[in-house]
């Protein structure tokens, strides 16, 4: 099942204290970058987020989910009717995040 614009519009309009949240569009689903790193995505209508040690402690009870068959369990972000939450819980996560590999050109 793929994610609803809908519900992409309703989470970025949570997230939209934070500067430079954007999104590309995968396969029905949606890439949540923050200030050009990945943060998780949008996958069935759900916010999962990488499982990292500040994610982590953030939301210590949050449920581990697959976001589709074959991938990496991400954390469920099961609070995003609470803005503060979401750009804490982004906030925490950034410094952690990995770099993108920049694309090498042929």
């Amino acid at each position: 099942m793929a994610s609803s614009k809908e519900y992409l519009k309703f989470i970025l309009g949570q997230l939209a204290e934070l500067d430079e949240i954007t999104y590309r569009a995968m396969m029905g689903e949606y890439i949540i970058y923050y200030r050009g790193k990945i943060v998780g995505g949008i996958y069935d209508d759900r916010l999962l987020v990488k499982p990292i040690k500040s994610s982590i402690s953030y939301i210590p009870k949050a449920a581990y989910e697959l976001p589709y068959d074959g991938a990496k369990e991400m954390l469920l972000v099961e609070d995003v009717d609470n803005k503060e939450f979401l750009t804490g819980l982004f906030n925490a996560m950034y410094d952690e995040l990995p770099t993108p590999k920049s694309k090498q050109k042929k």
